[in-house]
């Protein structure tokens, strides 16, 4: 398989739900999307310029993923800038919403959180690529602490909410695997990523143009767990863009989840 073009990106994902409109109101009310269409049991989301960005599937009878199992670790969602994670910040403070943790990258700064059926979330935004350390070819990334308070105070940071700027998009996904050396063959033989680091413990995190990463993969659920049972909540299909990228579905097995590669502007 021939290397992804550099302008590969992460275009839209489709996630599982137990009750849309539970669901819906969160990403719109806590997170900031805007519900741009709704079509039975099935949302569309996004922000002002109108892209869906995630897909919601409402299935009522939908179980929770056991904890030893492949599948979501978290999708993360990239904001345009610092002060507009201070906004997201602020918002949740706002909304009593908990957060599970919160890290300095180096690459990037994150906040993590949970939804409403305990899929796993990150809003983050990137340090300029030129800041970014390496390693020979790796990127280099860390889980150092991050000063809240003072990302709060971020100039910009203090402005109305109006939900999630325009440029927000989603940045990666990152799946819990049960081998790291399979799901570099899926990924990076199969679906055309470049490895982009390999030193994390437990972990591999790959991508397209010398991103830090729109693939995330990790084994911290334990090596050798089984895939998600089929009805469980979580991410069913993530999508992959770029300008002259030949349209093709394939499923990882190990998690369940579709790869759907597609030229820029193809459907979500």
């Amino acid at each position: 398989m021939a290397l992804l073009p550099d302008d590969a990106h992460i275009g839209a994902v489709t996630l599982r739900v137990r009750d849309l409109d539970r669901s819906s109101a969160f990403y719109q009310e806590v997170l900031g999307f805007r519900e741009l269409h709704r079509s039975g049991r099935v949302a569309s989301l996004g922000t002002a310029n109108e892209h869906t960005l995630i897909a919601l599937e409402e299935h009522p009878g939908a179980v929770f993923r056991p904890r030893r199992s492949a599948g979501l670790f978290h999708v993360a969602i990239l904001t345009p800038s610092r002060a507009a994670l201070g906004r997201s910040l602020r918002r949740l403070v706002d909304r009593g919403w908990p957060l599970s943790g919160v890290a300095d990258h180096l690459v990037s700064e994150a906040l993590y959180l949970d939804d409403p059926d305990g899929l796993g979330l990150e809003i983050y935004r990137d340090r300029p690529r030129d800041s970014w350390q390496r390693h020979g070819p790796e990127i280099i990334m860390g889980t150092d602490p991050l000063d809240i308070e003072e990302l709060a105070r971020e100039p910009g940071a203090e402005l109305p909410w109006n939900g999630l700027d325009a440029g927000t998009v989603i940045g990666h996904v990152h799946l819990q695997v049960p081998h790291l050396d399979t799901a570099e063959s899926f990924y990076c033989q199969g679906g055309g990523f470049t490895p982009m680091l390999r030193r994390y413990p437990g972990a591999l995190f790959v991508a397209a143009g010398g991103y830090h990463h729109h693939v995330g993969l990790n084994t911290w659920a334990g090596v050798g767990v089984p895939p998600p049972p089929g009805d469980a909540v979580g991410l069913r299909r993530f999508i992959v863009q770029a300008r002259d990228l030949a349209p093709r579905e394939v499923v990882d097995a190990a998690t369940g989840v579709v790869v759907a590669f597609t030229p820029t502007g193809g459907n979500a």
